[in-house]
């Protein structure tokens, strides 16, 4: 029997911004969950990323102003290996979504929007800070945390269903 998929994967463009800070940002907030969530391995890529980039300076300062540390984040692309071992894609804009489903084949059921369970009045997309003020980076963070009471939510639903399927 196939272990069941252990990896929430945030998805962004070169992975040195956004995904970085929603994969961090998401680990943090797995610490206050139940082992069954704790247990997740939570990470991140880009759609166009160079492999063993740092995070930008104002992703790291960002979140050091909330108690998180990043600096030791390295860049990666998609690969198959993530794609076999997620049990879901967090994409931060329709492009990244559209560009997920694009390199993939078969185009992964399991890709969403970051911040598409938020509800109807909810902005979809988390606009790119790079290059972008300290402030930029900031509005960017604090956008991905509206997200992740949803997010936390719907993963723990996608647990469940994984553990339920795997016990028949």
């Amino acid at each position: 029997m196939a272990s069941r998929p252990k990896k929430i994967v945030f998805v962004c463009t070169a992975n040195t911004c956004r995904s970085p800070m929603a994969a961090a940002l998401f680990r943090h907030a797995l610490d206050a969950q139940p082992d069954s969530l704790k247990e997740l391995e939570v990470t991140s890529a880009g759609v166009s990323a160079f492999p063993g980039q740092g995070p930008s300076s104002n992703s790291v300062q960002a979140l050091k102003k909330v108690g998180i540390e990043l600096s030791d984040h390295c860049s990666q692309p998609l690969s198959q290996e993530l794609v076999d071992d997620a049990l879901a894609f967090f994409c931060m804009t329709e492009s990244h979504l559209a560009m997920l489903n694009y390199q993939i084949e078969p185009p992964p059921p399991n890709a969403f929007l970051m911040r598409q369970f938020m509800g109807d009045e909810a902005d979809l997309e988390i606009p790119d800070p790079f290059g972008g003020s300290l402030a930029q980076y900031e509005a960017c963070r604090d956008s991905m945390v509206e997200a992740i009471p949803s997010l936390i939510e719907v993963v723990g639903k996608m647990v469940d269903s994984a553990k339920e399927r795997e016990a028949e």
